[in-house]
């Protein structure tokens, strides 16, 4: 989980419902645009943010596993 208690399954929720929003309106309400690619880059953000972790935190794990079964 992120340090905010917010998950990347909560914030690629919000990035769905934004983009769905956005594709299924014939015209978006301009006062609302602004606030709703605010939040979709912050979600966005966010969840990218966790992905390169994971992504950082297997590659550890994938070195380590390869250290230890070379018998050098």
């Amino acid at each position: 989980m992120s340090s905010n208690g917010e998950s990347f399954k909560e914030n690629y929720q919000k990035l769905q419902e934004i983009a769905q929003k956005l594709s299924q309106s014939q015209e978006v309400d301009i006062d609302e645009l602004v606030p709703m690619v605010d939040e979709a880059t912050r979600a966005y953000n966010l969840c990218k943010s966790r992905i390169e972790a994971v992504e950082e935190a297997l590659n550890q794990r994938l070195e380590q596993d390869d250290d230890h079964d070379s018998p050098f």
